[in-house]
């Protein structure tokens, strides 16, 4: 890609270009302007490693609370009134939307159900999960991985665990879209926040339901645990509750869909690092983690500025947006020999796909060991996979993520 002005390089930020390849745009905000203020998508750029590891550090300037609620207050006001569910929803603390000392207590509640021990205890129950989608598509050859394997399996485990009922697992991939469909912008289109505030509407009335049914009838699952320590008082309160359960049922399984689509799609394009996965199926691991860092699966975080800040020569002010672009600092050449190779032996690999620090994922040993039972399944499975269509299709409505829309396979 031949240099780019910076006024030009911010139109594309919103392009369906960027949606499709960012790593060009990227590296050259990388090189020229590290540190870019965005007007189209309203807030800081950062592109280097360093810097957007001190973003996850630094939590006394660079916040998690209440930075989606930023998202209405370009609206005229007429119009924002219109959103109070909306604010009012990303205004409250959960999980993922506060700092310490309220996400240390939130996440203490939660951690007990993604522990190593606990997730290699469902590892028989993903396997066979797995092996049910696939048996699936067995006879007819050919299958979608996106609609018949990476959404099913996360949604249908995350649902397990939780104790939602499977006849309402559609659902949730529907409320995950709207979702997620306004975020990574500080200026999403009011379309956009009409869908999500629906979507919220609907899932936060299915959940309040889902609660007293497991106040009724407690059972040993994280959201009756979660129901259990609500009801002990001081420890949770029933907002926090909603917004915590909407964060892990909605968010919780994307990362894992993108990873399997991701993953393989990377593979089947590399075939030379297919071929060796196949041959020395112990490089999984390691293979897993450079599936993580090539294609990240989110590919931008927010935070909020807590307080005025400086970074590369730039003033950052109180109030300002700031995006992490996990994409570019998984690519940075000061951090990753070749950054833009394939290379699933690579040994140096401290990439940031699942966050650093106290927002670290909380699902992250769940997303790996899904990831380590569907690649091993696939290969013992389905040595001979291959791309029906080698051009990818990436879903172009969520700019907080980078995931297949569709990827046909054969086998």
């Amino acid at each position: 890609m031949n240099p780019t002005s910076l006024d030009a390089l911010d139109e594309l930020l919103v392009s369906r270009e960027f949606m499709e390849d960012p790593y060009p745009i990227l590296r050259q905000l990388r090189e020229d302007d590290p540190v870019h203020w965005s007007d189209s998508i309203g807030g800081w750029i950062l592109t280097r490693y360093d810097d957007i590891v001190t973003t996850f550090k630094d939590l006394s300037h660079f916040s998690n609370e209440g930075r989606l609620a930023r998202a209405v207050e370009y609206l005229p006001a007429e119009t924002r009134a219109k959103f109070k569910t909306f604010e009012d929803h990303y205004r409250l603390k959960s999980l993922i939307h506060s700092d310490p000392p309220d996400h240390t207590r939130l996440r203490g509640l939660i951690t007990k159900a993604f522990t190593p021990r606990v997730v290699e205890a469902m590892r028989p129950r993903i396997q066979q999960i797995t092996e049910e989608l696939l048996d699936t598509v067995r006879l007819g050859g050919r299958m979608d991985v996106v609609k018949d394997l990476a959404i099913p399996l996360p949604v249908t485990v995350l649902a397990e665990i939780f104790g939602v009922p499977k006849s309402d697992l559609g659902l949730f991939k529907g409320w995950a879209d709207d979702l997620l469909a306004f975020q990574g912008v500080n200026k999403p289109a009011v379309e956009l926040l009409e869908r999500s505030q629906r979507a919220l509407v609907e899932i936060r009335a299915y959940l309040s339901e889902l609660i007293k049914q497991k106040r009724r009838e407690p059972l040993q699952d994280l959201l009756g645990a979660l129901v259990a320590a609500e009801s002990e008082g001081g420890r949770l309160s029933e907002n926090e509750l909603v917004n915590s359960c909407i964060t892990l049922l909605v968010a919780g399984h994307e990362t894992t869909t993108s990873l399997i689509g991701n993953g393989l799609y990377t593979l089947l394009r590399h075939p030379d690092q297919w071929q060796l996965l196949k041959q020395n199926p112990a490089l999984l691991p390691s293979a897993i983690e450079e599936m993580l860092r090539y294609e990240s699966p989110v590919a931008r975080q927010p935070r909020l500025m807590k307080q005025d800040a400086e970074m590369r020569g730039k003033r950052l002010r109180e109030g300002q947006m700031v995006f992490q672009m996990l994409n570019a600092a998984n690519r940075d050449p000061g951090y990753f020999t070749e950054p833009d190779n394939f290379d699933i032996c690579r040994q140096k690999n401290p990439h940031l796909a699942f966050g650093l620090g106290v927002h670290f994922c909380v699902g992250a040993t769940l997303a790996h060991t899904e990831g380590d039972i569907v690649f091993s399944t696939l290969m013992t499975r389905l040595p001979e996979i291959r791309l029906v269509d080698e051009e990818p299709h990436w879903d172009l409505q969520k700019p907080n993520s980078r995931m297949m829309k569709t990827m046909d396979v054969v086998f």
